[in-house]
């Protein structure tokens, strides 16, 4: 029990009447790695939030007991609790750009909880700072403390946010989902960055993520979460390999798996052909030529009907711009060839028959669902739009789609907020299928969904790409997904392709060392890895 550094007992939290959390027990351990998992509503923030009373509103009512070092903080007063918020118990949160103040500067917002908590001020503050923004990998921190939160990159954003946690070195950091908002080579270095720093420091680490590629490398301890309890805690590698609990094999087994449909056409579909988007910059006053962004180079290639290409890269590589030329939502130059139609000669009035067979499914199925429109409204506009259909046979056809994406078509009169994100998602490719495209665009169609709901979606993508003979683009940095649907892939960096071919091969003898990189800061194995069970049955 000594070692213990909190100690919770019987903790139960809610929301009104609803209760969330229903008498959970945890330790966490000096020095440890301890990860909570499960999925979206399963409770893990709102338990870790509890230990510093961060949950919000006033109609929240905590029970049981929350020790730190003994002292309890259930019932704790405003002043006991200011004390070790960001002192000894320090927070990093999901969002940075959401959690950073816009208006103040790196320095200014480390420098704040220095004050607070230490009392340093000028000279001292400034160095101290310096020193943070070094120790979590900041390069040139002197050039990053004048910098506001916009300016920096969502990496160097996380960064600054573990330097403000780590400012009065905690005894405890609590981690909510770190990682979730960053390109996999960055993920991968902030795990290395708090692996070091967690044995550097000798701190206790609390990772909260749904992530168990991420929980797997670092924790030492996992307590898997559902429905507000907890229904297995084991050491990390024992229970990756002898789940015990139905729930805990499930999240295991939720990793994308699988290979691509068989391919089922031998013609193109798509053709590009040096496709290039270039945005000017503002020309220099005695400058003759204009400088430009780069955003897609001479980009090349082809996709046969039925089949699935791969585009990956990290943010800012070019891949949701590409997708956009090619669907002529952005000006650009180069081919692009639709079926016998060259798309790039088009003008926007000629465009818009076309778009019929080209749709789009976007990465947030709940800013992309008009919260004003029903199910069935959402659904129909494309049909309304195009002119298809008389009401009745426009109604039939929301009916059937639904059906096919595996919604009952009796919820065709909600609103999306009474659906889950999973949901939400196959509304939305609901959406797209009713048209019935040839092609649809997939731009990071499942980053905001927990893997077994993500797993769900990809086994619906197949069903219907062999069903409809569909043509996806996918765009994602979730190769493990990729890996899952694609039957080609692009690797993308800085606007160009720097390796493409089929996927299988990529993945399996990667070329080029950027997509060696991207693989290797995913934890994928090899295709006989991915194809092979991930566990063993329990031990006797």
């Amino acid at each position: 029990m000594h070692n213990n550094l909190i100690e919770i007992r019987n903790l139960r939290v809610a929301f009104g009447e609803q209760e969330v959390v229903h008498g959970l027990d945890l330790d966490i351990r000096r020095g440890e790695c301890l990860a909570l998992v499960g999925e979206s509503g399963s409770g893990k923030s709102v338990t870790a939030h509890s230990i510093l009373r961060l949950l919000p509103g006033a109609n929240v009512s905590t029970r049981g007991s929350i020790r730190f070092e003994g002292k309890e903080l259930v019932g704790a007063s405003d002043k006991q609790l200011r004390a070790l918020r960001g002192n000894r118990i320090a927070m990093i949160f999901q969002e940075p750009m959401t959690s950073l103040n816009p208006l103040h500067t790196v320095e200014k917002q480390i420098a704040e909880v220095l004050a607070v908590h230490k009392g340093l001020g000028g000279r001292a503050a400034r160095a101290r700072v310096l020193e943070l923004l070094q120790m979590v990998g900041i390069q040139a921190p002197a050039k990053r403390l004048k910098a506001y939160p916009h300016q920096l990159s969502g990496g160097q954003r996380q960064r600054v946010m573990i330097a403000m946690a780590l400012a009065n070195e905690p005894d405890l950091l609590i981690a909510d989902e770190p990682t979730t908002a960053l390109d996999v080579t960055v993920q991968q270095k902030i795990l290395e960055l708090l692996r070091d720093l967690q044995a550097r420091l000798g701190m206790s680490l609390l990772l909260i993520s749904h992530d168990l590629n991420l929980v797997r490398r670092i924790a030492q301890r996992v307590c898997v979460m559902r429905a507000g309890e907890i229904v297995e805690q084991a050491a990390c590698e024992n229970l990756f390999r002898f789940p015990r609990h139905p729930y805990s094999r499930l999240l295991i087994e939720a990793e994308p798996s699988g290979r691509p449909v068989p391919a089922m056409f031998e013609h193109f579909l798509l053709t590009v052909d040096d496709l290039r988007v270039w945005f000017p910059l503002p020309k220099p006053l005695f400058r003759r030529e204009r400088e430009y962004i780069k955003a897609v180079d001479g980009v090349s290639f082809d996709l046969l009907k039925g089949k699935t290409l791969g585009i990956v890269g990290e943010s800012g590589s070019g891949k949701s711009t590409l997708g956009q030329a090619i669907l002529r939502l952005v000006d650009c130059e180069g081919s692009v060839r639709f079926g016998n139609t060259q798309l790039t000669l088009q003008s926007q009035a000629g465009m818009r028959p076309l778009r019929r067979q080209m749709q789009v499914v976007f990465q947030d199925p709940f800013g992309s669902l008009s919260p004003r429109m029903s199910v069935e409204q959402i659904i129909a506009e494309g049909l309304l739009t195009h002119n298809i259909g008389t009401p009745a046979e426009r109604e039939a056809a929301v009916i059937r789609v639904l059906g096919e994406v595996g919604l009952d078509p009796a919820s065709r009169h909600r609103y999306p907020h009474e659906f889950s994100g999973g949901q939400r998602q196959r509304i939305s490719i609901a959406r797209a299928l009713v048209l019935e495209p040839a092609l649809i665009l997939l731009d990071e169609p499942t980053s905001a969904l927990d893997r077994t709901v993500q797993k769900q979606v990809i086994e619906l993508l197949r069903s219907l790409q062999i069903r409809h003979g569909l043509t996806y683009l996918f765009i994602s940095h979730d190769l493990a997904v990729v890996r899952a649907l694609a039957h080609d892939l692009i690797v993308m960096k800085n606007g160009q392709v720097v390796e493409q071919g089929p996927a299988r091969r990529i993945f399996a003898a990667p070329e080029h060392p950027y997509t060696r990189e991207l693989i290797a800061a995913s934890g994928l194995g090899s295709e006989d890895d991915a194809a092979s069970p991930r566990m063993n049955a329990a031990p006797a």
